[in-house]
Formats: C-alpha cells, sequence, structure tokens
C-alpha cells in the first residue's frame, strides 16, 4: 500500500520517549513528512544523543520531560498536545540493565504501556496508538524458524517478560475500551535496530563506535547468536504506514505487527561486528570474550509476511548498506556536519529506494 498523500501534513502526534534513538528518528521522520510533533519522556538518556546531536528539542511543537509512571503529568501533557496519533516508545530498553534491574524494568515497561493506553482514552482527539514492543516478546524456543504474530507471547528473563506483559495489557484495553471507542490500537515488534545517533550501553553498534574511536578492541560476549539486525528506519516507514492505516480502517489493522528484516540479514553477532569493523577501516578490530554473564536465546527471526501482505511493507536497506549508513552518520557527526541535514537526508535516501525483500 502506498503512503496516504498529505496524511501527516499538520497532523498533531505525541510521541512517549522522543528522548530515545529511535523515539529521536521517529520524530525526524514524522516531521519530514509534515507532522507537528509533541514529545514526552524522561530527559536525555545518554551525553551525547541524538536528541541533542540533531537539535531535535527545538524543532519539536513540544518536548515535555516527565515519567510514563505519572499517569497524572502523561495524561495533561496528552490533553495538551490533543494528538490524533499515539506513538509509545518509552521503556527501560536495555536486556543486561533489565537483569540489574528488573523492578525498575518491569514498573516502566508494563505500567508505563498501561497508563499511555488509559490516558488516550480520555483524549477525544485520539485515533489511533501504535505500541512499540521488542522482537524479545516471543516466547523464545532457540529454533530457526521465525516467529510469526500468532507465536506464543513470553519471555524467561526480566526484560522479554515485561514487554510480553505490555502486550497482554495492549490487548486489554484494546478490547475493553479502545474498539468502542473507535480509536485503533496497535502493537509493533521489530527487529535488534541500529542506527546514527544510538549511543546506549551494552549495544553492539554504540559500543562498536565508541571502541573504534579509541582504536580499541570491540569485545564480543554472543559472537554466534543470530539476530535480526535492521537499520532504524525499516520499521519506522512501516510504523507510518500502519498508523495511516489505523486512522482510516481501525480494527481492520488493530493487533500486532513484526517489522523484521529479509530472512538472508538475520545473521549472527560475530558477522554485523565484521562488517562494522569492514566499513570503519582502519583501527577497528575484534575480540571474543570467552564467558556468557546473563541468559540470552540464541536464535531470533521475525516472519514478516503479514506487514507485506497487509501493508505493502518491505525492507529497502541490506544489512551493509545499513551498516555503511549507521557508520556514515556517525563519522559525519565527529566531523561537525549538521546532523539535522544529514539525518534528513538518510530518511531522503531510504524512501527512494527499492524494496530488497
Amino acid at each position: 500500500m502506498a503512503v496516504i498523500d498529505n496524511f501527516w501534513q499538520d497532523r498533531p502526534v505525541f510521541v512517549t520517549g522522543h528522548t530515545g534513538f529511535m523515539g529521536g528518528w521517529l520524530c525526524a521522520y514524522l516531521m519530514h513528512r509534515g507532522a507537528r510533533v509533541h514529545g514526552y519522556a524522561l530527559p536525555l538518556p545518554t551525553d551525547p544523543s541524538f536528541f541533542d546531536a540533531t537539535g531535535l528539542g527545538e524543532r519539536l511543537a513540544t518536548s515535555k520531560f516527565g515519567d510514563v509512571r505519572d499517569l497524572d503529568a502523561l495524561t495533561a501533557a496528552m490533553q495538551s498536545a490533543a494528538p490524533s496519533v499515539v506513538f509509545h516508545l518509552a521503556a527501560q530498553p536495555l536486556v543486561r540493565r533489565a537483569h540489574a534491574e528488573p523492578m525498575e524494568t518491569v514498573s516502566t515497561n508494563v505500567m508505563g504501556t498501561a497508563n499511555l493506553l488509559e490516558a488516550a482514552r480520555h483524549v477525544p482527539s485520539v485515533k489511533a496508538i501504535i505500541v512499540v514492543t521488542t522482537d524479545k516478546v516471543y516466547r523464545n524456543l532457540d529454533r530457526q524458524e521465525p516467529y510469526t504474530e500468532d507465536s506464543e507471547l513470553g519471555g524467561r528473563e526480566p526484560y522479554s517478560a515485561s514487554k510480553a506483559a505490555s502486550e497482554f495489557i495492549v490487548d486489554a484495553w484494546r478490547h475493553s475500551y479502545l474498539h468502542a471507542q473507535d480509536i485503533g490500537v496497535a502493537s509493533v515488534r521489530a527487529g535488534n535496530i541500529f542506527g546514527g545517533g544510538d549511543w546506549a550501553q551494552d549495544r553492539l553498534v554504540p559500543d562498536a563506535v565508541r571502541t573504534f574511536e579509541k582504536g580499541q578492541p570491540l569485545v564480543l560476549r554472543n559472537p554466534n547468536s543470530t539476530r535480526p539486525w535492521q537499520h532504524v528506519l525499516e520499521p519506522l516507514h512501516g510504523y507510518l504506514t500502519l498508523a495511516e492505516r489505523l486512522v482510516s480502517d481501525g480494527e481492520e489493522f488493530a493487533g500486532g505487527w513484526n517489522f523484521g528484516p529479509a530472512l538472508n540479514d538475520c545473521r549472527p553477532v560475530g558477522e554485523l561486528a565484521q562488517l562494522m569493523a569492514q566499513s570503519w577501516g582502519t583501527g577497528a578490530s575484534i575480540e571474543v570474550e570467552p564467558d556468557q554473564r546473563i541468559f540470552e536465546e540464541q536464535f531470533l527471526s521475525l516472519d514478516c509476511s503479514k506487514a507485506r501482505s497487509g501493508l505493502g511493507w518491505r525492507p529497502r536497506l541490506s544489512l551493509e548498506q545499513g551498516v555503511e549508513q549507521a557508520i556514515a552518520w556517525y563519522r559525519a557527526y565527529a566531523e561537525g556536519a549538521d546532523m539535522w541535514n544529514f539525518t534528513t537526508r538518510q530518511i531522503e535516501d531510504m524512501e527512494t529506494m527499492e524494496a530488497t525483500a
């Protein structure tokens, strides 16, 4: 399905988690399409950040700092924005931090989602809600077959469990309240995203950039683990298309949606690391750490045939192209480039590409 012409032009949109990596890219993409974007999130999670690098705060319609666990503050911010579409990205998104801080993770990811949905049902302007969860919501059987939207949900460590629980919250609010109010709500499950402007700890691409910049080796703990790697822009254009359909057709497009890479881009950690080192060039090297300090599944991939058939969505960037885009962004930042213009050009370039699968 094609993008609806001018759908986003001057449309008010509310984004939680806009200070984060993916939230920042989503805001940039929405503004590229002409939307008036209102952000609500905790203060910047990293320094440097995509938010600061692109001057995002100065470009948003409003940018408010707040906790999604504060229902009153969240509701007030949403009522003030009066959005047509809500994107919920605010979360504790790191697996290893979840292992160290399980209660913080569960309260943010589960109660934060419940608060978002509860706030939205009391704002009459809301027509569609997209809740961003993760590919790790599926009960992982450590199998090579990709997971479909009908696969069983579950999690055996705090991060996955909290995200699977948030999916149940979405389903409960959808059936109990939002359907009766003609608010379309969907959850979206992307692969392992990467791209320029991510400086989080314990994530492969930003860890690689930090070590390569220092001329130090990138240390891998699970080089053989296979993940559905994808550049951050890949799922985002799917999210925007889905939001358009939720507004126009509601319940027909509600529920869960996978937005992952082509299956041949579900590759081992070690292979992605090698691609990054090759793209970086001089000073990049890799080492393997012998111990595995926390439990993580070995295999994970997504079946995205529903998005292909139902939305006409397909990946556009190969893994190699995505890595090149990410490394180019970090290098441009280091050289002092105008990162808003650079980010916008990467969005424009992606939109002109043909689907890869």
